[in-house]
């Protein structure tokens, strides 16, 4: 499994219009078939006299990719949409388009270039952000090495979580995963070998 991977933040949505039909793309992160369907689903109650809600998903577990033309030209429209959400290099997104058709017919290369379009300014709408596996760790130390590991911390790139102060100090943190190994041995050397940090969960997260 990768220990990066791109996905996008929240739920929005952005529209334009072109010789007379609008289009409304709305982008959400999911992680699994059934919120993706149930977010299609939303956006086509939404617009239920909408004239195509068309849609693309990809998921991270299974590396699933779905999409529907809804009645447009085979590959005029929910291609395009899965194809933006593949070249931003998204997983864990899911994209619906609507359109309400305005009278003048935009051809294949129209269409396919409007539900790009659609589908781009969905996504950065919903801001695209990088999610790394990451590690929460724990120190517990004195307070005169305390005075050492904030700026250790900080070069580290290191987030701190937590600070409580009793008769010593349990500083919480986290880290990207790929770090660890090496923070320890710096963390080793610089309280020579007196401060440990320990591992107290592993998960994604945006970093």
């Amino acid at each position: 499994m990768a220990n990066e991977y791109r996905t996008i933040k929240e739920y929005n949505s952005d529209e334009y219009t072109v010789k007379r039909s609008k289009f409304i793309g709305y982008a959400k992160p999911v992680t699994t078939a059934d919120e993706a369907n149930e977010f299609i689903n939303e956006i086509k109650s939404k617009h239920w006299d909408a004239t195509h809600n068309v849609y693309a998903y990809i998921l991270r577990n299974g590396g699933i990719k779905r999409y529907s033309d809804d009645g447009e030209p085979q590959g005029t429209a929910g291609v395009p949409v899965l194809d933006v959400i593949e070249k931003e290099g998204l997983v864990d997104t899911a994209v619906v388009v609507t359109r309400y058709f305005g009278g003048i017919l935009l051809g294949g290369g129209g269409l396919v270039r409007a539900y790009s379009h659609s589908a781009k300014i969905a996504v950065d709408s919903a801001k695209i952000i990088t999610m790394a596996l990451c590690l929460d760790l724990e120190i517990n130390c004195d307070y005169t090495f305390y005075g050492k590991l904030g700026a250790f911390l900080a070069n580290e790139g290191a987030v701190i979580l937590d600070t409580q102060f009793t008769d010593e100090v349990k500083v919480t943190f986290r880290i990207k995963s790929d770090f660890h190994n090496e923070l320890s041995k710096k963390l080793t050397e610089l309280s020579n070998g007196k401060v440990t940090a320990t591992v107290v969960c592993e998960n994604f997260c945006e970093f």
